[in-house]
């Protein structure tokens, strides 16, 4: 669900792919992301894999079938902050002729201590409704993160007990790791595998925490692994 800016969709999404990967699931990946160009885009991370395509054409999320026709059987799409609308068009017009031909969509929302990203995910299902399956990831962006919002608030709350989502936790990275990464496009799993050119990314603890990180991460996604199947 693309809203609020900076709360980790892109960083969520890398590691989805990479749990894809791992588990030899084939995907296409989408980089819908039009605002940002460069660094911090999927592009920038997996340019020879994410492909860039602009939503803000009348049959701009038409790839989603396009693509659904002519390759593997998941697509996993970074929307990027401010796609609501053209989003939510799209899904009006089209979500009943698409479902007819067996497609199926989850929406996945990150919710941070900023009571914004939790209003952002509330927006999106105050528009998208039942006619998705969702994944809420509490992204633990600081060292000592707050989800009181997202787990006390009553719009919260209602939003839970209406659409029960599944729930998944990604911790808090250590910025000597996540900097650098983002900098140089570099993902978790390339850390892990020691396969950067990036020396600061090469020190032995900074693989260990990155090797740490990806086992924990795809633990919480093998929790919710029937949501993300085709």
């Amino acid at each position: 669900m693309g809203g609020k800016g900076g709360v980790g969709k892109t960083g969520c999404m890398l590691s989805i792919a990479e749990w894809f990967e791992a588990s030899q699931i084939p995907f296409t990946l989408l980089d819908l992301d039009t605002e940002n160009k460069a660094r911090g885009s999927l592009k920038h991370y997996l340019n020879g894999t994410a492909r860039k395509v602009n939503i803000h054409t009348p049959a701009g999320l038409d790839t989603f079938i396009d693509h659904l026709a002519d390759g593997a059987p998941v697509i996993l799409a970074d929307m990027g902050a401010g796609s609501g609308q053209v989003a939510h068009e799209w899904f009006d017009t089209m979500y009943e002729d698409v479902a007819e031909q067996g497609i199926a969509f989850t929406a996945i929302g990150i919710v941070t201590s900023d009571p914004a990203s939790v209003e952002s995910v509330l927006s999106w299902a105050n528009r998208l409704q039942g006619r998705v399956d969702y994944l809420i990831v509490e992204n633990a962006a600081t060292p000592h993160a707050d989800l009181a919002y997202w787990r006390e608030s009553e719009p919260a709350r209602r939003f839970r007990e209406m659409f029960e989502p599944a729930v998944v936790s990604m911790e808090f990275r250590l910025p000597d790791l996540e900097n650098p990464a983002r900098q140089y496009g570099v993902t978790l799993g390339q850390v892990a595998a020691r396969d950067t050119a990036v020396k600061e990314l090469q020190k032995a603890s900074i693989v260990m925490r990155a090797q740490a990180y990806r086992r924990r991460l795809f633990g919480e996604l093998e929790k919710v692994k029937e949501l993300l199947l085709p």
